[in-house]
Formats: structure tokens, C-alpha cells, sequence
């Protein structure tokens, strides 16, 4: 039986894995929709900000760059 942290961890996982495909299929209102609210550790950030760097999407920088960072 999964618990409640295990399901919320498969969640983020799936989310996070969601936003890097959006990232790299240059999709930027999806990429929109699954951050809206959202904050994220500073590492993921950079990660996902490198990798819309492959691309050089500037809209998808753009919205990388204003996602709030957890403290």
C-alpha cells in the first residue's frame, strides 16, 4: 500500500519530469500551466534554467527565471 508521502513524492516526480519535456519541445504555455503557483528548490531551478539554455528559447527562460525559489 502506498503512503501519502510516496504519493506526493511520484507526483513531484511526474510534474518535474512534465516541465523538462515541456522545456525541451519548446512548449510555453504548458510549461506555464504546470508551474502556475509553484516554487522550487534553487538546484532544480538552475537545472531546468541550463536546460532551456540548449534551446535558447528566450520566452522559456523568461518563465524559468520568475519561478520563486524555496526557502
Amino acid at each position: 500500500m502506498e503512503n501519502n508521502k510516496t504519493h506526493n513524492n511520484n507526483q513531484s516526480i511526474n510534474n518535474f519530469a512534465a516541465i523538462k519535456t515541456a522545456i525541451a519541445n519548446n512548449e510555453e504555455a504548458l510549461l506555464k500551466e504546470l508551474l502556475a503557483g509553484q516554487s522550487m528548490p534553487e538546484l532544480e531551478k538552475s537545472y531546468l534554467i541550463d536546460l532551456a539554455k540548449l534551446s535558447n528559447n528566450t520566452a522559456i527562460l523568461t518563465i524559468l527565471e520568475n519561478i520563486s525559489v524555496k526557502k
